[in-house]
């Protein structure tokens, strides 16, 4: 299935992501520098590598609910309100739980 094998790509591409920031991450345990401007530099890398981190996690667990919805044959429906979840909006988002109405009202 063609969304199925989408979702699939983006998890990969995502856990590639993670691999990269870890293999980064472990490059870090270097000494720390004795400027600090350097040092300021390191902590604010460190900043992004983990907001990085965080965001591909927190996708690859919006992929995964979505093959999960495939595999229940939920998919396409919005977990909300039970209608459909327009076509335009899973080419956008392919992870979508909710409907357009039903994301604008959600807090997260």
């Amino acid at each position: 299935d063609k969304i199925k094998q989408q979702l699939q790509s983006l998890r990969d591409d995502y856990t590639k992501r993670i691999d990269a920031i870890e293999v980064e991450k472990h490059h870090k345990e270097t000494t720390v520098e004795k400027d600090f401007a350097e040092q300021a530099t390191q902590i604010e890398n460190d900043y992004v590598l983990a907001a990085l981190d965080d965001e591909a996690q927190h996708m690859i667990m919006h992929v995964d609910a979505a093959l999960s919805r495939i595999e229940q044959g939920t998919y396409g429906t919005c977990k909300a309100c039970g209608e459909p979840i327009a076509n335009e909006r899973l080419l956008a988002a392919p992870y979508a739980a909710l409907c357009i109405s039903c994301a604008e009202k959600s807090p997260d």
